[in-house]
């Protein structure tokens, strides 16, 4: 089989005003990048807001593992089988991150016959909207410090200064750091440190941001630090939101492409689901569904990051509700759940697979709290016996779901029929309840422990002095009445990356609870989590290259 790359450059790809036209979109409703992308701008949404909305399909995966689960190409596939039925339909996805690409992942636009394209761009550089995150979120940085030396008539205190620098690259060297070495006139020394741009408050106000007022609103109401008198310091007070605003004017507008079988596709916002709320822009989902009949979104990670959030976070502000879940599993990763290392997840292993549906039974029943109906997705490699793929189904059965098996990798949206069938029976035959998990009144702690013992299956919680310190402060404050966006590791239920399956019989530990305002959510931070990631030993940077004739090679 061709390489990701490969099949995305043999594609012969739809000029991006012919995608438009499906849409009922002119030219004059684009902003192009190039022939095959363009930005939609908010004149859209004015005409077309009175709309009815289409179905949103909502797709999520069991607990992440290196043997690959297929989320982002089940969701693409799914559009693409749609299409192939004849519906109205288009996707809604996140950007990739540079972090990811050139660390472990090498790309995030689908993978086989399942893509988004033009892969490339996608991947990379794309119309630059996380860059214009990361010079939006510096230039406060550089507010603030100049403020502190040009008289700081606020009074930041410069050892309460809550707000880091980002940049789009994993880099561990830059997690703590001291600035302002030098001499006087090289700013005020103190602690600070570096977080990914996809961790930024600001992108996830990009994402939850309704409209240009929104935003401003949003990037005002950033905590950025404390006084002296420990009174806190917000964006606003710095009279520099309109400039933050300039540099995020175009990034705020959607990003039309299309999948490599034509279907039109935004792909807008990009939160890390394991330390930001993990889903593409409300602006972008919301505008689909009255452009289609049937918006396929995905979350980052698994059911309990991604979804959680998006189901407690994101149909808050947005009223944005799921109309079906769609949770993709595959025998491989679940096999990897049961105990089975990675070099040996293609072997036919039913004892290890029986044990690693702990992990698959518990994302269905954590679905099903928030009253959806749950179709099951099995990505179907070609290693895969017949009997695992009943054993799977046989699960699925026996908790009352759906599910299908699907091929979108190797075959397109040929190979996602059987699953196109299944959802669309599941938005007509199946009850959809949906309410989220908690009310966002509950105490901080109340909230935190539905989370554990609900969601990730914990005994309950435990909390550092710090977190302590900083749940009473931020209470005192009136802010113990937004929702909790939990950090934690995407490679368990629990906040122990190396625990598998569905863990019982331990304790989430918050060591602290961060403030994102302006977002409109708490951040506990769980386990070892780090908002600046490394790269691994061998990273996909040392893979990718650019030929004589301009090709890019090694991008998957």
């Amino acid at each position: 089989m061709l390489s990701d790359i490969e099949i995305a450059q043999g594609a012969r790809l739809r000029g991006i005003q012919e995608v438009a036209e499906e849409l009922e979109l002119s030219q004059d409703d684009l902003e192009l990048y190039g022939r095959y992308k363009a930005k939609i701008g908010p004149e859209v949404w004015e005409r077309a807001k009175g709309r009815p909305n289409g179905k949103l399909i909502y797709t999520t995966a069991i607990t992440a593992t290196a043997a690959g689960e297929g989320k982002t190409c089940t969701a693409i596939g799914l559009v693409q089988a749609l299409g192939k039925l004849g519906k109205r339909t288009m996707a809604c996805l996140r950007e990739p991150s540079l972090g990811p690409t050139f660390g472990i992942k090498g790309g995030a636009a689908g993978g086989g016959y399942a893509q988004v394209v033009p892969m490339e761009d996608i991947n990379l550089h794309f119309t630059g909207d996380i860059h214009a995150v990361t010079t939006a979120h510096n230039l406060l940085a550089a507010i603030i410090d100049n403020h502190i030396v040009q008289g700081n008539e606020l009074d930041i205190d410069p050892k309460r200064v809550l707000w880091r620098r980002v940049m789009d690259m994993n880099d561990r060297q830059l997690r703590n750091i001291v600035v302002g070495m030098g001499g006087p006139g090289d700013g005020v020394t103190r602690e600070s440190g570096f977080d990914i741009t996809v961790a930024s408050e600001i992108m996830a106000i990009l994402c939850l941001a309704k409209d240009m007022e929104d935003l401003k609103l949003r990037l005002g109401q950033m905590l950025v630090g404390y006084t002296r008198g420990k009174e806190p310091v917000y964006a606003r007070d710095l009279g520099v939101i309109g400039s933050l605003a300039v540099l995020l004017k175009d990034a705020l507008k959607p990003n039309l492409v299309q999948t490599l079988e034509g279907q039109p596709a935004f792909i807008h916002g990009g939160p890390f689901a394991n330390i930001a709320h993990g889903n593409n822009s409300v602006i972008a989902t919301r505008l689909a569904l009255k452009l289609v009949d049937y918006v396929v979104t995905e979350g980052g990670f698994a059911a309990d990051l991604g979804a959680e959030k998006f189901f407690d976070i994101v149909h808050g502000y947005s009223g944005l509700t799921p109309d079906v879940a769609v949770l993709v599993a595959s025998v491989r990763a679940l096999n990897m759940h049961g105990g089975v290392p990675r070099e040996h997840v293609a072997k036919t292993n039913l004892e290890a697979l029986g044990r690693g549906l702990s992990n698959l039974e518990k994302h269905i029943a954590n679905l099903q709290k928030f009253g959806l109906p749950v179709v099951v997705a099995i990505n179907r490699f070609p290693t895969d016996a017949a009997e695992e793929l009943e054993l799977v189904e046989q699960a699925c059965r026996r908790l009352g779901v759906k599910a299908a098996i699907s091929e979108v990798v190797s075959k397109g949206g040929l190979g996602g029929q059987e699953l196109a069938e299944a959802v669309l029976a599941a938005l007509a035959e199946d009850d959809n309840e949906f309410q989220p998990l908690y009310d966002w009144k509950l105490s901080v702690k109340e909230k935190m422990d539905i989370l554990a013992r609900e969601i990730y299956g914990a005994d309950g919680v435990v909390y550092t002095t710090r977190a302590e310190q900083d749940i009473a402060s931020l209470t005192d404050m009136g802010y113990g009445n937004l929702p909790l966006c939990v950090a934690k590791t995407q490679h368990s239920l629990s906040d122990n990356p190396a625990l598998k399956g569905a863990p019982t019989g331990w304790t989430l530990t918050v060591r602290e609870v961060r403030a994102s305002l302006g977002a409109g959510f708490l951040v506990p931070l769980t386990g070892d989590m780090m908002t600046m990631p490394g790269l691994p030993k061998t990273p996909a940077a040392n893979r990718i290259d650019v030929a004589p004739d301009g090709t890019i090679v090694g991008l998957s």
